[in-house]
């Protein structure tokens, strides 16, 4: 980390971070990074439902992404707080783009007479090699961050951070649709590697990032386990962890939106890639607003308000017939969900000691990242249980009732201030 201390009026800068140059190329390298594995997130969806019809294929692709990257995320804790950083990143994000090109020659094949089982298998097997590489490459974002600001820009840092990824995240939804509707899969995933290819470039820009000074001092074993003891000994931490945990298991409308646009809006890929991308825009917009003014006071309560919300929203989208309360009611979901991403990354940026970043960030992603893809499956074996309706709200109700259960049983973070 730097050894200039910034000034109060530095501090107070809501660009202070974005000064930094070498912040600028790591949250560059993040924004293609993420912008194109969004894009292939949503062109998979969308490719898996048009090969096999079935809401559960996509269940599916979830859990074989989630399957590896949690199984790995302690150990990859480790080996982060070990590790140069930069390095970490740089190996993450070539490994990522050598599945990037797998799926773009699986798509070649197809069309030119490959089988639909063939590239269905081949598309389960590079997602579930992107789950290991995640399970390093995502952590690793974020341990950074603190080896590059100093800590008084750190709160500053992470909401950058966190706005950037939603950019990234809202600009690859949205795009994707349009260029699978333009350019179809085989051109949309040529698109996808090149912006891997680029952000790779970016991240090459950055000076390294040796390990902190007591990151080899244990065995692989105690060093797991010191990382986990942390997390459920710091009461703010492990509530906000459970609280989004149980969150996004519960409210993973999105997983089933390539089904509602399909079968229920009866929108096409254009259609899909503005659903897709509703919670995104939402989510950044209330994070740009949020780096301009910061909230003061009450965070923790904040928090459990916007998961609630959150909830509400998803019922609301269960039972919308209409394109446009469907899109509304993504849009104030992601709008309440980037409460809770600014929150909460600032709580664990805060609150983890230097050496420990690592194994703290991989437990966050082991709780949150990992939730998303087994929150997929779970809407994709509820959709076909239950029924697509009443799968998302019974979802949306689980939500709120996670809200009501954590409130009374972390008060530690209900009361957080920051």
């Amino acid at each position: 980390m730097t050894e200039i201390q910034p000034s109060r009026q530095q501090q107070s800068d809501p660009l202070a971070s974005i000064r930094l140059p070498e912040f600028r190329f790591l949250m560059a390298g993040r924004f293609l990074f993420i912008m194109a594995l969004r894009m292939m997130s949503t062109l998979v969806g969308w490719w898996l439902y048009e090969l096999t019809n079935d809401p559960l294929a996509m269940g599916l692709v979830g859990l074989a992404e989630a399957i590896p990257a949690i199984s790995l995320a302690l150990y990859a804790g480790h080996v982060i707080d070990l590790s140069d950083k930069r390095k970490l990143l740089l190996k993450g994000v070539f490994l990522y783009l050598s599945c990037a090109l797998a799926l773009l020659m699986l798509s070649w094949s197809y069309h030119n007479g490959g089988t639909k089982a063939m590239v269905v298998g081949g598309i389960y097997i590079a997602i579930f090699f992107t789950g290991i590489f995640r399970a390093f490459t995502g952590p690793s974002f974020s341990a950074i961050l603190a080896q590059m600001v100093p800590r008084p820009l750190l709160a500053n840092a992470t909401t950058w951070s966190q706005g950037t990824w939603l950019t990234a995240s809202v600009t690859g939804h949205a795009s994707a649709g349009f260029l699978i509707a333009a350019f179809h899969t085989t051109g949309t995933l040529v698109v996808i590697c090149s912006l891997i290819s680029i952000g790779l470039i970016m991240i090459s820009r950055l000076l390294p990032k040796p390990p902190a000074a007591r990151a080899g001092n244990q065995r692989t074993l105690d060093s797991v386990m010191e990382g986990l003891q942390f997390v459920f000994r710091t009461k703010e931490v492990l509530g906000a962890l459970t609280l989004d945990l149980f969150a996004v298991l519960f409210g993973g409308a999105v997983a089933m939106v390539p089904v509602f646009a399909k079968d229920i809006l009866k929108v096409g890929p254009i259609g899909f890639g503005w659903l897709n991308a509703a919670a995104d825009i939402g989510a950044i917009c209330v994070v740009i607003l949020l780096t301009l003014f910061p909230m003061k006071r009450a965070q923790g309560k904040k928090l459990f308000f916007a998961v609630g919300g959150f909830g509400l929203c998803i019922i609301v989208f269960a039972i919308s017939k209409t394109f446009w309360l469907s899109f509304t009611a993504l849009l104030v979901s992601g709008l309440l969900d980037g409460v809770s991403v600014v929150v909460r990354g600032t709580i664990l940026q805060l609150k983890t000691p230097d050496d420990m970043r690592g194994r703290v960030m991989s437990v966050n992603s082991m709780f949150i990242n990992s939730s998303n893809e087994i929150g997929q499956f779970e809407s994709g074996v509820a959709a076909r249980a239950m029924g697509l309706i009443p799968s998302v709200i019974f979802g949306g109700t689980m939500t709120i009732l996670v809200v009501m259960t954590t409130w009374f049983k972390a008060p530690a973070l209900r009361k957080m201030e920051y």
